[in-house]
């Protein structure tokens, strides 16, 4: 089997479960975890940024790891943290045990971005190297995809759901010992140090900072809004995500999106499609099928927008994309770190419809930041990397 296929499946595999399983998977079971543990709105928002704080450290830890441990030994650890953190999940007795294995499940996703990106890029030709990174990029949705009828089946025994997405990612574990390359870089031409911060670089940070803080706005807190608008339970919610989940799958072209248009106009347009999302799924008197059109418009500008990101970061940096792509990916989880714990207290203190429509608003102000000559880089977009 080419390195292609196999490097894509078992990436696509490693993504689905550290995203759609170990970090977006929790917001999916909130309210029943609400239930058990009886956490306020502010302290399940505080909860949810914990998973993308531990995202900013894992992330930044594995770029250093990756460079100097090579993709099969960080792609592994990120599958055993998974794991690892799933199982702490099952077994929180309390609110303060909830956050730390939160923080910890939400970590595998930052250690497992970068090792998939040099894999791909040392393993893989490049010629399918899109292709490649097509594929991996669309776990993100497949793993909420999947979360979904878990929940419907699992009947909100939310514990018993986590201890199988743990097993899932200690089998991913040993796929990617057997699969993915090690050492990918001789040691004398590995590039070290922070690289230097152009304008593309701190338009890219605020862009991907606003986008990961409205985002949360359905990442943590989706199924609290379809219970309280359409009072529908754990059934309802795991529907949400699989439509959002599905629609994120087809977020997977926007490598295609920004070399055919520019990343400017792919991001303006994602950016409505995601504010408009958050609308539909939390304004007051919204219907069953707009919350569905809702999170598929969410699922698949989210997808979408990380790759316009990445695309971003690796224009700006062309000597040291994965480098690029760790910016992309950490600003969005500090955004996302943020954006929880605000929602929550705007929707505690004052109203739903303030929260939603407050971060509505806030995708939009993205769009002021805007890619410069990256734009105009179209070779980028098809060296896209995992998302």
């Amino acid at each position: 089997m080419s390195p292609s296929i196999t490097l894509g499946a078992v990436g696509f595999g490693l993504i689905a479960i550290c995203y759609g399983f170990a970090r977006f998977a929790f917001g999916l079971f909130l309210p029943q975890i609400d239930a058990d543990l009886s956490l306020s709105s502010t302290m399940s928002g505080v909860i949810s940024g914990g998973s993308f704080l531990g995202y900013c450290a894992a992330i930044i830890v594995s770029a250093h790891l990756t460079e100097r441990l090579g993709p099969r030994a960080v792609a592994t650890g990120a599958a055993l943290v998974a794991a690892i953190g799933m199982v702490g999940i099952a077994a929180a007795p309390s609110s303060l045990w909830l956050a730390g294995a939160v923080m910890l499940a939400g970590s595998s996703t930052g250690l497992a971005s970068p090792p998939m990106a040099a894999a791909v890029a040392a393993a893989v030709k490049p010629a399918r190297q899109s292709a490649t990174n097509t594929l991996i990029n669309a776990g993100t949705g497949a793993g909420v995809v999947l979360s979904g009828p878990a929940a419907l089946l699992m009947g909100g025994q939310w514990r018993i759901a986590f201890l199988i997405f743990a097993a899932t990612a200690l089998c991913m574990a040993i796929a990617v010992i057997i699969s993915v390359p090690g050492n990918t870089q001789a040691a004398g031409s590995r590039v070290k140090g922070l690289p230097p911060f152009n304008k593309t670089l701190k338009r890219l940070i605020i862009a991907s900072f606003l986008m990961g803080a409205s985002s949360t706005a359905l990442w943590s807190f989706g199924s609290q809004l379809v219970t309280l608008r359409l009072d529908w339970g754990h059934t309802g919610a795991g529907l949400l995500w699989i439509a959002i989940g599905a629609a994120g799958m087809a977020g997977a072209g926007a490598g295609a999106l920004v070399t055919r248009f520019g990343i400017n106009r792919t991001h303006w347009l994602f950016l409505g499609a995601l504010a408009s999302g958050i609308l539909l799924v939390g304004f007051e008197g919204t219907t069953p099928a707009l919350t569905l059109l809702g999170g598929a418009l969410f699922g698949m500008a989210y997808i979408m927008l990380t790759g316009v990101y990445l695309v971003w970061g690796v224009s700006a940096l062309p000597s040291r994309p994965a480098t690029g792509l760790t910016i992309g990916f950490l600003t969005i989880a500090i955004g996302q770190t943020a954006g929880a714990p605000l929602f929550g207290m705007i929707m505690g203190q004052l109203t739903p419809t303030y929260a939603v429509t407050a971060f509505a608003c806030l995708a939009f102000t993205a769009g002021l930041a805007r890619a410069g000559n990256a734009a105009n880089t179209k070779s980028t977009a098809s060296a896209l990397p995992n998302a």
